[in-house]
C-alpha cells in the first residue's frame, strides 16, 4: 500500500533526510520518501501491517523532529 501524508512544521531538508533513511529501516517498508520543499511524506508499506507501521513512523519522525506533525 502506497499512501501521501501531508507534513506540517517540517523545520530543515537535513531533518527530512534523517526521517527519511529511519522510516526506510522500519521492518515492512518497502520505501519512503520525505519532501522538505512539498512537506510531504510517501511511504509504501505492507497492507496487513500498515496502520502499526505509521504508528512507528510517527514515533521515528518524533525523535528526528519534535515540532514536525504527520497528518494522517
Amino acid at each position: 500500500m502506497k499512501k501521501r501524508f501531508k507534513l506540517t512544521d517540517l523545520d530543515c531538508a537535513n531533518c527530512a533526510a534523517k526521517m527519511e533513511a529511519a522510516i526506510k529501516k522500519i521492518d515492512g517498508v518497502h520505501d519512503a520518501t520525505v519532501s522538505f520543499m512539498a512537506q510531504k511524506m510517501t511511504i509504501d508499506a505492507d497492507d496487513a501491517r500498515f496502520d502499526a507501521i505509521m504508528q512507528e513512523v510517527v514515533s521515528v519522525c518524533k525523535k528526528v523532529e519534535p515540532d514536525c506533525i504527520i497528518n494522517l
